[in-house]
């Protein structure tokens, strides 16, 4: 059994291609994953699974990924973070960091999915 087994991930993603391959690639992992299409969504989620990681995207509808890591922190809940954006926007970037202190980001644009599943890997301390 693969030592993701024990981990719980929750996507939080609102371009249903960019799931999908997240859906393809995690279930070839062994690997808890739950998801979420937009902010509201995604904070309810993450309330009731208490995942390791979020996945979580910046531009999100009904609340964006930083109002969503905002509430997640003030409710005490204490997943790890790592922002999707396609945006190399420092203000966003600077924003996140702001909200949830020392984070992770992605650049959807800039890298290949397995090399997102790795920098998931090294964030759940699993090789």
């Amino acid at each position: 059994m693969s030592k993701f087994s024990n981990k719980k991930i929750l996507i939080v993603e609102d371009d249903k291609d960019f799931l999908w391959i997240f859906r393809e690639s995690f279930n070839n992992q062994n690997l808890s994953v739950v998801y979420a299409m937009d902010g509201l969504e995604g904070l309810a989620m993450a309330e009731k699974e208490k995942p390791d990681l979020i996945v979580l995207d910046i531009m999100l509808p009904k609340m964006n990924g930083i109002d969503v890591a905002r509430e997640l922190k003030r409710k005490g809940i204490k997943s790890q973070i790592i922002f999707l954006t396609n945006m190399k926007d420092s203000e966003h970037i600077s924003q996140a960091i702001d909200v949830v202190g020392e984070t992770d980001y992605i650049v959807k644009a800039d890298m290949h999915i397995d090399a997102i599943v790795e920098r998931i890997k090294e964030k759940l301390g699993v090789k």
